[in-house]
């Protein structure tokens, strides 16, 4: 765990300087000052509002304690256990099998689980997938998504003006890069590339890190090793269309990828390869209880 917290401080770090390269790329110590203040208010404007973007983006709606009494306990034992509050748990009406965490911060967090999820789990491997999204609360992970894509969106936005300055000629007193125009379109083809690629690496990171956050307080991998596997063989059979926007938009929040891909196409996804995260599951286990 400790790794994949350093590794998160390594890649926004990264991130961070792609912005600040590229801000001094277009208009030298202003253009830094002009990529700080945009990404802070991106930053602001999108954390305070995210969580209720993506519930009301999905049509969740509260979960009936009535009906559900069960996972409430299963949620107010793990929060107990975890020292965070109780997250808001919402329902998703949906065939697919997933779930979600959003929410600023532990005060804030929310936990949306899919009708096709909770038909497809047995109680104990549903106990796993909660204490997962739990684990995002705690380890402040829609925080971290969120600067990671704010700063992302940021290069993108400003290779656009790069672009664009490249295109019409524009040049800076200040920057003699600028007066190269191939140099130019070079920067803002490619810094946008690996700015996604950053950011991806930064979610895979941080599954990896709630994988091993809800095995530590429930002292049971193999159940969340189990649903894992559940979902991935659900994800191949039924995963949704591609061209739905709402899964585009919001894959990194799920904890499964809704989408197949392999070989390459690893590089360009939210998370680590399903078989990784449970063979790390299963690592964990034999630790645990190998007395």
């Amino acid at each position: 765990m400790i790794w994949n917290r350093f590794k998160t401080v390594l890649l926004l770090g990264a991130l961070s300087g792609l912005l600040m390269l590229l801000g001094a790329f277009i208009g030298g110590q202003s253009g830094i000052l002009f990529a700080l203040v945009f990404s802070i208010l991106m930053n602001g404007v999108i954390l305070l509002y995210s969580d209720k973007i993506v519930l009301g983006m999905f049509g969740a709606k509260p979960l009936d304690r009535t009906t559900h009494g069960w996972v409430y306990a299963i949620v107010d034992e793990l929060a107990h256990t975890m020292s965070i509050p109780a997250p808001k748990l919402w329902l998703v009406n949906s065939p697919m099998a997933n779930a979600f965490a959003t929410g600023r911060n532990p005060s804030h967090g929310a936990v949306a689980v899919t009708n096709g999820l909770m038909d497809l789990l047995e109680p104990d491997e549903l106990r796993g997938v909660l204490a997962h999204e739990m684990g995002h609360i705690k380890n402040r992970d829609v925080l971290v998504a969120t600067v990671a894509a704010t700063l992302a969106s940021a290069i993108g936005y400003m290779a656009h003006m790069l672009r664009y300055a490249a295109f019409w000629g524009s040049n800076s007193r200040d920057n003699r890069n600028r007066s190269n125009p191939i140099a130019m379109i070079f920067a803002a083809i490619f810094m946008p590339l690996a700015a996604t690629l950053i950011q991806l690496a930064v979610s895979r990171s941080r599954e990896y890190m709630a994988d091993e956050t809800a095995a530590n307080y429930t002292r049971d991998p193999l159940a969340l090793a189990g649903a894992l596997e559940k979902l991935q063989n659900y994800t191949k059979l039924a995963h949704p269309k591609t061209d739905d926007a709402r899964y585009a938009s919001s894959a990194s929040l799920f904890i499964v990828y809704p989408f197949t891909g392999n070989g390459w196409l690893s590089w360009f996804m939210t998370h680590p390869p399903m078989k990784e995260r449970i063979k790390r599951l299963q690592e964990l286990h034999e630790k645990m209880f190998r007395n």
